[in-house]
């Protein structure tokens, strides 16, 4: 499918570029159509029924001049990855966007971007690289500390009748008053408190140690100044407490029982090479992950690639903003995160240059791999990534509108670009040596003339004729 944008690409020096855009009138009449047909749902006019006003009614009403500029709003983030993709071109960090007047009725849209681009690489030795590879060892005290943590979940409380300590648990009755005032959400029945597990607001807990059952205590704290209710932010309370029970955890023996109740296991000695052979699956996905980043690096080590500061400082920014958006998915402000670092926005970015600049080496690298090898991506590979992406229950309906949706907003061929490089990688892997990791730290400490340069002579390894 062609692109629904046609672009002409200028470089501009320092790993930047000016990509002008036309977008045909037939692309702009269809986002018109779709912005009229929305905004149509939201209007009320007399003789339509309300959210059922046509497309065509809405263009009268609201005048096409506002309703393009909706459009143009709305579409412009897809014709952005269009023009990316068409112009063929890396961009990274944010593009500087400049649009022409509207058109009229007709007539193509026009804007430029000027961008960022990945910097070409100059390739060296790429195959058959020595690569160092950690063995897959389990300790055994991996093992037992797995096992502590399923005894840990097989746990039984006990009622005991003795006074309260820390790991103990009290089952609490409580009534909470502010100035002398009980507040909402502040009185609870059989509470079960963890002594020290710092859970509850901090102090309360062990005003609770020593306590028997039967006892009442007064229990005085003072709500932390960010707490979730803001009436109660910053307060003194007190809190009315009768201990009705002290329970007491006990953890199960390690036995061939145990293994039974953990997982139906024959023995003690079968569910620890279970956790054994678990525990190594895991150390072994992530030496893989290691090998090969490793491989990537070890490629870039013998590459040149030149990368201006202002493009490191830009992919910074761009990772920073990644993060922000994944830590504001997970209900985490980002804000918030900076306050707990210590750090300003641009304190944070200034750190990450150095894995900014990185990345940018291993794309650059990878991307020269790509077409050095030809490198190509059929369609079969394209729908495979769509469904594991969609997940096993897609159906296939939903994947052919997946693949649509991907084709209209230019992303096919950025999911295109991102399997090349992934198969760009796997060929590296494929074709390097594994060798001790301590051998490959000390070979990289070896003398060469253009480190002597860069060391002069601090930490390396004497050899013949240094």
């Amino acid at each position: 499918m062609a692109a629904a944008v046609k672009t002409k690409t200028t470089e501009l020096g320092d790993s930047r570029v000016r990509v002008e855009v036309e977008v045909p009138s037939e692309a702009l009449e269809s986002e018109l159509k779709v912005a009229a047909a929305e905004l149509g749902r939201e209007m009320r006019v007399p003789g339509f029924r309300s959210g059922k006003v046509p497309p065509e009614v809405v263009l009268q009403q609201v005048g096409r001049e506002a309703v393009m500029d909706e459009a143009v709003r709305r579409g412009l983030p897809g014709w952005y990855e269009q023009a990316v993709a068409d112009a063929g071109i890396a961009a990274v960090g944010d593009p500087q966007l400049d649009l022409s007047d509207l058109p009229e009725r007709g007539l193509p849209l026009s804007f430029t971007i000027e961008v960022g681009v990945v910097p070409p690489a100059k390739l060296g030795d790429y195959r058959g690289l020595e690569v160092g590879r950690r063995e897959a060892e389990v300790d055994d005290k991996e093992v037992q500390a797995e096992l502590e943590r399923l005894r840990e979940s097989l746990a039984s409380l006990e009622t005991v009748e003795r006074p309260a300590g820390s790991g103990d648990f009290v089952v609490i009755d409580f009534v909470g008053s502010v100035d002398g005032e009980p507040f909402e959400g502040g009185e609870a029945r059989g509470h079960l408190v963890e002594l020290g597990s710092g859970r509850l607001i901090p102090g309360f807990e062990e005003q609770l140690e020593g306590v028997s059952a039967g006892d009442e205590r007064e229990v005085e704290v003072k709500f932390p100044d960010d707490y979730p209710a803001e009436p109660l932010a910053g307060k003194d309370a007190s809190f009315a407490v009768e201990a009705k029970e002290i329970k007491e955890k006990r953890l199960p023996e390690l036995s061939d029982d145990f293994a039974v109740e953990a997982g139906g296991y024959d023995s003690l000695d079968e569910l620890r090479a279970e956790l054994r052979q678990r525990i190594g699956e895991v150390h072994e996905r992530e030496i893989e992950g290691e090998f090969r980043e490793a491989a990537v690096d070890a490629a870039v080590a013998g590459a040149d690639v030149q990368v201006p500061h202002e493009l490191v400082h830009a992919k910074a920014h761009e990772m920073w903003h990644r993060t922000s958006r994944r830590l504001a998915a997970q209900g985490i402000d980002p804000s918030r995160y900076l306050e707990m670092s210590g750090k300003t926005e641009e304190e944070l970015v200034t750190d990450a240059e150095p894995d900014a600049e990185l990345a940018l080496k291993r794309e650059a690298v990878l991307s020269a791999i790509v077409e050095a090898e030809g490198i190509e991506v059929s369609e079969d590979e394209v729908a495979e990534a769509l469904r594991e992406a969609a997940g096993p229950d897609a159906s296939d309906k939903q994947l052919k509108r997946a693949m649509k949706r991907a084709r209209a907003q230019g992303a096919d061929e950025a999911l295109r670009e991102d399997i090349a490089m992934r198969k760009a990688v796997d060929l590296l892997v494929e074709s390097a040596k594994p060798i001790p990791v301590e051998q490959a730290a000390a070979r990289d400490k070896l003398w060469t003339p253009e480190k002597e340069k860069e060391e002069r002579g601090a930490g390396q390894i004497w050899t013949p004729g240094s």
